[in-house]
This record gives structure tokens, C-alpha cells and sequence, in this order.
């Protein structure tokens, strides 16, 4: 039986209104039309749902207890359907992502307010988490997609780089290097410097970027900002990629540019092979791609302000 929901409405129609042609108009059909739907409804069933004569259409028992059936089928099905078309047209629904903590506080609010004006309906989930927690989330199904730091492509994975950024040495305004346009790894790999856990895509990628040598670590820490205020105290310096610059905006430290081996780091789209996004974070995946590479550059201080 193909039971679809212009029969329900017709059926419903009929039952209500108990006139073909009143039936026909309500249901915007030509009468013949109509009259079509309800014998075609009548023998997929195999069972008469209206007796009827030149002047009355009645149910007969059998339509009574469809009746019933459709009372509770119809308003659910429209239900159904009108949540469906919601999705479809992006008024309804949930995007669920994780990425950097740099990526979250810097530049996520605000693709995340346009992005809310555009779809006030969709709600927006985000967790704030190492690359290589990220990663495991996107594996898991616990979020749509992951923002991190450079990754390589797998078997379960797809990796999209959207944007790269590059370093900065951060220092107090009256560090010997301060008023330096531009720095080199010979400039600052003898410094103690304010260097990060060992999860930290930051300092996977710093280690990286001069192996086999190694970083004078005067302190290690987990957090940016944590790093700010050590530095703000005069304990050492760090170095830090444009993405996290937000966090070293105290009064009396500078950015100055520093040119590494592996001067740039690739910022990661991360999707499951085997997924379809939804068409809320499709949505958001397309904003993504036409505003985040501009984000990142946007974050970088100007030649005169790095100077």
C-alpha cells in the first residue's frame, strides 16, 4: 500500500466535509482529480471508506475507523514534515564542532555570531580542545567537524587546510629585541623562552620546526594567557603563532615576526571520511571557507605595530 499524505488530506477533507466538491476545493484538486484519490485510497485498502448517493456522502464503519487512524496520523506526519522542511532550510537544527582553544576565543566568536544571524534557529555547540583531542572527537561522531592545527589525511579522515599563519617571538616592550622588524631562529633559539605543554599544537609544531635542536625552556605552562602574564612579569619570552596574539594584547608586550624552518602552520578542517555534514554545518563549513583564512590574516599586527 502507498499510504501518502495527499490521500490522508483528502480522506480527511472528505470525512470532514462530507461534499466531494467542497472536498475537491479545500484540497486545491479539480473534482475528477479528487474523486481519483479517494477510489485509489479505497482499493489500495481494499475496503469502501464512504458510501455515498446523489445527495450525501456518510463513513461507512469502516472509514470511521480510519478516521481514527488518520485523526492521530495526519497532524504527526504534517508535524514530521514541517521539522524536515525546517532542516532543509536551515531554520532548525545543531552544529556540534571542536577546535583549538586559539581558534575558539579568537576568531570563532565572531563567525559565530554571523553565522547565528543568518540561522538564529541552529544551535551551535562548541568544545575547546587540543588537536589531538579534536581529532578523536571527529572520529568519535561526537561533533560534525574539527578546527586544529596541521594534520595528515587517513583512512577515517578528510583534512581540508583553510588558512596557515605564521610566528611571532613575544616580548616586553623593552626587550632587547622589541624594536627588530624582523627575527630569525639564530635571534632567539638561545633564549629561555615560556614554552607549552607537551600536547599543545603549538609546541608540537615549534619543536618541529627546529629538530634536531631544541628550545631553552626557562618555564612550561598550559595556557596562553598564562604565558602573557609570565612574560608581563619579566620572566621570559615565547613565541607564538598568529592565531594566539589575542592573548599577549597587555599594555607593555610587543609581537615582533620570527622566520623559522618551518615558518608556517597549517589551520585544518577535519571531517570523517565516511560522513555526510548536515546542512547546518554545511553551512557552516562554507563560512568557514570563505572567512577564515581573512581571519587569520586580519589577527597579525601591522608592519608598524610588529616594528
Amino acid at each position: 500500500m502507498n499510504l501518502s499524505l495527499r490521500h490522508m488530506r483528502a480522506f480527511a477533507a472528505l470525512a470532514e466535509l462530507r461534499n466531494f466538491t467542497r472536498a475537491a476545493e479545500h484540497c486545491c484538486l479539480t473534482q475528477s482529480a479528487f474523486s481519483a484519490l479517494i477510489a485509489n485510497l479505497e482499493s489500495d485498502l481494499g475496503v469502501r471508506l464512504f458510501s455515498r448517493n446523489t445527495r450525501n456522502v456518510e463513513l461507512t464503519a469502516e472509514g470511521g475507523v480510519f478516521q481514527h487512524i488518520v485523526a492521530h496520523l495526519l497532524p504527526e506526519t504534517e508535524r514530521a514534515l514541517a521539522e524536515m522542511r525546517d532542516h532543509v532550510e536551515r531554520r532548525k537544527g545543531k552544529v556540534a564542532m571542536a577546535a583549538l582553544p586559539s581558534i575558539c576565543a579568537g576568531i570563532l566568536p565572531e563567525l559565530i555570531a554571523r553565522y547565528g544571524e543568518r540561522y538564529p534557529g541552529i544551535a551551535v555547540q562548541v568544545q575547546d580542545v587540543a588537536s589531538t583531542v579534536c581529532l578523536d572527537m571527529v572520529r568519535n561522531r561526537q561533533v560534525d567537524f574539527g578546527l586544529c592545527a596541521a594534520a595528515s589525511p587517513s583512512a577515517d579522515l578528510d583534512i581540508e587546510v583553510l588558512a596557515r599563519d605564521t610566528f611571532y617571538l613575544i616580548c616586553r616592550e623593552d626587550h632587547a629585541l622589541a624594536a627588530r622588524r624582523q627575527l630569525s631562529l639564530a635571534d632567539v633559539v638561545e633564549l629561555p623562552i615560556i614554552g607549552f605543554e607537551r600536547n599543545s599544537s603549538i609546541r608540537q609544531h615549534l619543536d618541529a620546526a627546529i629538530y634536531p635542536r631544541q628550545w631553552r625552556r626557562a618555564h612550561e605552562v598550559n595556557s596562553l594567557s598564562t604565558a602573557a602574564g609570565f612574560i608581563a612579569a619579566g620572566l621570559g619570552v615565547t613565541v607564538a603563532p598568529t592565531l594566539a596574539l589575542y592573548q599577549f594584547r597587555l599594555a607593555g608586550l610587543c609581537a615582533v615576526p620570527l622566520k623559522l624552518p618551518i615558518n608556517e602552520r597549517d589551520i585544518c578542517l577535519a571531517r570523517r571520511r565516511d560522513a555526510t555534514d548536515s546542512l547546518a554545518a554545511e553551512a557552516f563549513i562554507d563560512l568557514l571557507r570563505a572567512r577564515l583564512k581573512g581571519a587569520v590574516r586580519a589577527l597579525a599586527p601591522t608592519a608598524a605595530a610588529a616594528a
